[in-house]
Parts: structure tokens; C-alpha cells; sequence
């Protein structure tokens, strides 16, 4: 008896079809293999917040069963939530990998950098960034950034060339078609890498359910101190939180994004699950930079700037 093509395309490609997460999953497996043999030194940002937890993840599944070819960097503002420093520790020593550590705090002490009159510390990130990138020669660097974050986040490539001060110019970025990514780079510049490019949010909480991810607990609703700032229930603590007349209450909220405590906002919740988060996550209206990052509504431009001085 005589098969047709049509007989085994209509048989077979129900169980071949990739799901979307699939798709998302191999296209970060990909990046990460280009980058491991188009660069010498590639470094993952890794800060303990969901979406550089996922990179990891992802990472640990291109070169498995060898070890990461890659060390992690984090840029500790000295106002990070203890949580998420605990759950980075954890990691590093889980999976015997090499952290390095740029202190915003170190600056401060050594007087190169000078306290905001916020408290925030998130935008005094950059210059511990860009000096350690070149310090340590670092010429990929990945980011955990998504285009459905932030608008400037958007205009972003994938491979994202920076110069030799690691500035940010969108009329260098470069085309990208077929996934075909241009690596090249001349001496002192390098690339920043976004292999969650094209995830969505919720994109990244249904792989997580999917790989059984761990997470920080504070994505998870949970009972808190807060108070009330600009729209947001932030964290007491040293930064300077809070001022005269705003008042500490105990609230059941969880964190969407983590970033330095005196700019990142708890939102109501009481999605103590996954299956919570997702659920509450997908009649959300507001992706959680603009819900939740104070550091984003400085001003309209207030993400391009910091790119195109060397921040993500």
C-alpha cells in the first residue's frame, strides 16, 4: 500500500507542532549557542529577579550536561531586597558558577559616585556597570530586558551593539532577519545580548510554571510592611523610606519586577500560586515597569537616556 506526503504530513504534524512557549524556549537556545561561538568572554547579568532567573534556566539547557560557559555579573545597589540576594547565593553555589559583583555601594564610599535626593539608586547603576564590563573585558553581555517592558526596551535587536564607552545609539542597531545575528565589534566596543527579547510577561510566568522554576518569594502575595508613595506601596528601609507623613501599614501585595527597593512597587495581591500569578497577570492592563518602577516616570525618555548612557 502506497502513502501519500499528504497522508504523513496530516499524521505527523500534530505531534511535531512547537507550542509557543517551545518556539520562545528554542529561539533563546539558539542565541545562547551563537553568542558561546561568536565571542571569547560573555558574561549574564544575573541580579535574582524572575527574568534573569529565567536566562539562566534557559542557559543551563543549552550546554547541558556541561557546565555554563558564562560567569554571572549583578550590579548590587546596596538597596536590593535580602530575598532576592539569599535566592542569588543559593544559585551560584547550586550550580557552581562565578559571580561577579559591581558595588554601587563602593562608589558611593570612594566618592566617584553621590547619593539622589530620592534614595533611589537604580540609575547610579551605570557607571559600576560600564567600568566592570571593561575591566573584565567582558564583549557579550547578556540582559534579561523584554520588548513588551518599556517602550525603548522595544526599539531594541537582540544583539545590541554598544561602543567603546558603552553607549547606546538606535541608528547602529542592525537588521535581524531569519535569525541571523551580527556579532561583529571592534576593539573596546561590545554587544548586549536579550535572548527574552520577544517573551511577553506572561509568556515568562507559563514557562516557569511549565519548568517548575523557583522563584524569590516576594513574587508571591505575601504579607508586608509598606507604605504609600507616588502611587506605589513601597518598602521601608535605610534609603530613606519613609518620610514625614507617609504612614507603614501591613498590606498583602507581591512584587511583578524587583529592582532596588527604594523604586520598586508591591501591587495588591493575593496570588499566593502560579496559577494565581497568571491568572492575575493576564487581565493586567499595565506591564509591571509602568505599574511598578518609579525609576521609569522620571520623565517620558527616561529609559532611552539611561541606555544610550550605558544602562539596560
Amino acid at each position: 500500500m502506497t502513502t501519500t506526503v499528504a497522508e504523513v504530513g496530516e499524521g505527523t504534524a500534530g505531534p511535531y507542532a512547537l507550542t509557543h512557549l517551545d518556539a520562545l524556549e528554542s529561539e533563546a537556545v539558539h542565541i545562547f549557542r551563537e553568542v558561546a561561538g561568536e565571542f571569547e568572554n560573555p558574561v549574564i547579568l544575573f541580579s535574582g529577579g524572575k527574568d534573569s532567573i529565567l536566562m539562566l534556566h534557559l542557559a543551563l539547557k543549552a550546554f547541558a550536561p556541561a557546565p555554563v560557559p558564562f560567569a554571572l555579573l549583578h550590579v548590587d545597589t546596596g538597596h536590593n531586597f535580602p530575598e532576592v540576594l539569599q535566592y542569588r547565593d543559593r544559585t551560584v553555589d547550586k550550580h557552581g558558577l562565578r559571580l561577579h559583583v559591581a558595588s554601587v555601594q563602593d562608589y558611593i564610599d570612594r566618592g566617584v559616585l553621590k547619593e539622589r535626593a530620592d534614595g533611589t539608586r537604580n540609575p547610579l547603576q551605570t557607571l559600576p556597570l560600564t567600568e566592570k564590563i571593561q575591566a573584565e573585558k567582558f564583549d557579550a553581555v547578556f540582559g534579561g530586558g523584554r520588548r513588551d517592558e518599556e517602550k525603548a526596551r522595544a526599539k531594541e535587536r537582540v544583539f545590541s551593539l554598544r561602543d567603546e564607552f558603552s553607549q547606546w545609539d538606535p541608528r547602529r542597531q542592525r537588521p535581524e532577519l531569519w535569525n541571523l545575528y551580527n556579532g561583529r565589534h571592534a576593539p573596546g566596543e561590545h554587544v548586549r545580548v536579550f535572548p527574552l527579547s520577544n517573551w511577553t510577561e506572561l509568556d515568562v510566568w507559563q514557562y516557569i510554571a511549565r519548568e517548575g522554576i523557583e522563584l524569590p518569594a516576594i513574587y508571591f502575595a505575601h504579607e508586608r510592611e509598606v507604605f504609600a508613595r507616588a502611587g506605589m506601596w513601597l518598602t521601608a528601609g535605610e534609603w530613606g523610606g519613609p518620610r514625614e507623613g507617609e504612614t507603614v501599614e501591613k498590606r498583602q501585595v507581591r512584587y511583578r519586577t524587583v529592582g532596588d527597593m527604594s523604586c520598586t512597587g508591591a501591587v495588591d495581591s493575593d496570588a499566593d500560586t502560579i496559577e494565581k500569578v497568571i491568572t492575575e497577570i493576564a487581565a493586567s492592563r499595565l506591564t509591571e515597569r509602568g505599574a511598578t518602577r518609579a525609576d521609569d516616570k522620571l520623565s517620558e525618555a527616561a529609559m532611552e537616556d539611561r541606555k544610550r548612557e550605558g544602562y539596560f
